[in-house]
């Protein structure tokens, strides 16, 4: 699905995109794939996915707080905020399949790949998105994105998650930076 983003005229359906991605994600396990959430957008996904694919594993995340190029952006406060790193496997020869949920510069999932190295040599990654908005900086490109779109570097788009009535669903929200 590609789609080009004017100011207003944007309309992102992420629960439709997150079925996209589901199937996608289907097509992609192997029996010794292990899934892992990037903090926060992509463990929202992999909670789900975990559920909905009725896979038998931990919520595994990944956070790029350690190894993040940006702090002078970013802030100390956002790397101490931020969930750790949480793998109920060993990292040594796995197959892995990464999940987030908006792929811009490629930066956070070069500090996820440091910080998933740190725990060990893996056999593959991949990486699964719900939205690749383009934008690279660095040669880094998804697997499997539900959504490919263009985005002016002005805005940013951002994965919400709302709980209401047991359910929780996904929304996005373009904001100016």
């Amino acid at each position: 699905m590609n789609h080009t983003a004017s100011p207003g005229l944007l309309a992102l359906d992420a629960e439709s995109l997150y079925a996209d991605l589901r199937q996608g994600v289907r097509a992609l396990l192997e029996p010794q794939t292990r899934l892992a959430g990037i903090t926060s957008g992509g463990v929202w996904l992999l909670e789900r996915l975990i559920d909905d694919l009725q896979l038998r594993q931990g919520l595994n995340s990944l956070s790029s707080a350690l190894h993040r190029d940006d702090f002078a952006q970013r802030g100390m406060a956002s790397a101490a905020s931020s969930a750790q790193t949480a793998l109920d496997f060993d990292v040594n020869g796995a197959d892995i399949l990464v999940l987030d949920d908006v792929l811009y510069t490629g930066r956070t999932i070069r500090a996820v790949l440091n910080e998933l190295f740190d725990y060990g040599r893996p056999a593959r990654v991949r990486l699964a998105v719900l939205v690749d908005r383009g934008g690279r900086q660095l040669p880094i490109e998804a697997t499997y994105a539900a959504a490919r779109l263009s985005l002016p570097a002005s805005q940013k788009l951002a994965l919400a998650r709302q709980d209401a009535q047991g359910q929780r669903r996904l929304h996005f929200a373009i904001e100016e930076v």
